[in-house]
């Protein structure tokens, strides 16, 4: 069985790189009917927070990129698990104790650097056939290294990048446990991966150079590698590396900005990954058709503008009971109570043409929840004068008889406009400033159907009045 894994460690918010690694993982194991497990990597204690455990938590649920295990491993929990690997090492002759102090091992790299060396660990305590080690120094306690073979070569077969060849002599022997006893991050990392039975490793191509040496430390411990695949990074639209102006921002701001989920993890799944000329994909599409064939080695650029393109995209064509939680979600977020006024699924209907995201759908629906403040200056100047006065006054007086339905109000709008020899524009434009205190609505039959018979008499009223001073 596929089992794969998304290994955070906490010490920010959940980001774009993290969310797209996370999808493909989860993508891979689903499409072949694996697991997806989900593990936080906190044994740096100090840069580790439960704000960001949580950062990570909301973000995955947003996105729907749950974890097949009941609960998520934690390392910091597994401590006991490592110091038993490590002991079985140390017995076994594949770790050892060094106890080179850091003013020793500082001496050592900057003579090295000095004869332009690549620094590395000369194995001065590493024990060897005939080598006479001195004793332990009085007071030291030593950290751990693993015992890395010091010939021939570690072969990665990268799903993504090819194959890699690493010669052995190049990696030197790895600290896994500090002095104080605590294993370090490479050690930890090849433990859990065996114990969960992970079969694909799926992570950012920074991790290219940990690989030899986590497959050198599963061999020793008689396990077999997963596969590797190190997907390239995400650079800004002009090459340069992403920063927060490029888009670089954690996955809950997208929120904040307006975002689906749906359109986010189509986006992400874009980042590097193609199916022919496709764009826009179901979640079970994405399942279907992900592979690593199709995974670019090439860095992905992150696009805004085709970012709201895709989230306009689903907010036309998604089922708009799907997106009203949501809808919802932002409406309350700028202090707006959905329950008074329209039906949420109805204002999506006629809003959805007209807005990229959420943020922006939720803005512009307000006057259908709130009682009007005022109206656009530049729109109440050249709308609502005494000009207008008359019309809205008509209008009044024609709605105030029809039916409240959007056949009926259309044909009372226009009725008016023939009436008074007027364009459409002169006669639909003040009602628009009168009812949503700007000249930007959706059409105006369904904006009055949608406001309801008294709020929007009330409004228009209000607005002769002001046409009329």
């Amino acid at each position: 069985m596929t089992v794969t894994r998304f290994a955070p460690s906490p010490t920010g918010f959940l980001h774009i790189g993290g969310a797209r690694t996370a999808l493909f993982s989860w993508l891979y194991a689903k499409g072949r009917g694996g697991r997806f497990l989900l593990r936080i990597e906190d044994t740096d204690r100090e840069r580790s927070t439960e704000a960001a455990v949580d950062a990570i938590f909301e973000g995955m649920a947003w996105l729907g990129l749950a974890g097949d295990n009941p609960e998520p491993i934690y390392q910091t929990q597994r401590l006991g698990r490592y110091a038993e690997v490590i002991a079985r090492m140390l017995a076994q002759g594949t770790a050892y104790h060094c106890y080179a102090s850091k003013q020793e091992l500082d001496q050592l790299r900057a003579e090295q650097q000095a004869r332009k060396e690549k620094p590395r660990y000369d194995g001065r305590w590493r024990p060897e056939a005939g080598k006479i080690l001195p004793a332990p120094p009085q007071g030291v306690k030593p950290v751990v290294r693993f015992k890395s073979p010091d010939e021939g070569r570690v072969v990665l077969k990268d799903l993504i990048k090819g194959e890699i060849v690493f010669d052995a002599r190049e990696l030197d022997d790895l600290i896994i446990a500090r002095s104080d006893g605590t294993p370090t991050y490479n050690f930890c990392v090849v433990v859990d991966d065996m114990d969960m039975g992970i079969t694909h490793v799926i992570r950012g191509d920074d991790h290219v150079n940990n690989t030899p040496r986590q497959i050198q430390i599963l061999q020793a411990l008689g396990a077999a590698p997963p596969a590797y695949a190190h997907v390239s990074m995400i650079l800004g639209g002009d090459g340069a590396k992403l920063s927060k102006r490029h888009g670089a921002l954690g996955v809950m701001e997208y929120r904040t900005m307006g975002f689906m989920p749906e359109a986010m993890l189509n986006y992400l799944v874009r980042l590097g990954w193609s199916h022919g000329d496709q764009e826009l994909f179901t979640r079970q599409e994405m399942i279907e058709k992900f592979d690593f064939d199709h995974v670019s080695a090439s860095p992905a650029r992150f696009d805004m503008e085709k970012a709201y393109w895709v989230n306009h995209q689903y907010l036309k064509v998604t089922d708009p009971a799907l997106i009203a939680p949501e809808f919802e979600w932002h409406l309350r977020r700028i202090g707006v109570d959905p329950d008074n006024g329209p039906a949420l699924i109805a204002v999506i209907e006629q809003q959805r043409e007209r807005c990229r995201t959420l943020a922006e759908m939720a803005d512009k629906s307000r006057f259908f929840y709130e009682e009007l403040s005022g109206y656009n200056d530049r729109d109440a100047a050249r709308h609502l004068t005494p000009k207008s006065a008359p019309v809205l006054a008509a209008l009044i007086e024609t709605l105030g008889t029809s039916d409240w339905q959007p056949e009926a109000l259309h044909d009372a709008v226009h009725g008016v406009a023939e009436t008074l020899g007027l364009k459409l524009g002169d006669v639909a434009q003040p009602i628009r400033v009168a009812v949503a205190g700007m000249a930007v609505s959706p059409p105006i039959d369904h904006t009055l159907a949608l406001l309801g018979r008294v709020r929007a008499l009330a409004r228009l009223q209000a607005a002769a009045l002001k046409a009329g001073s």
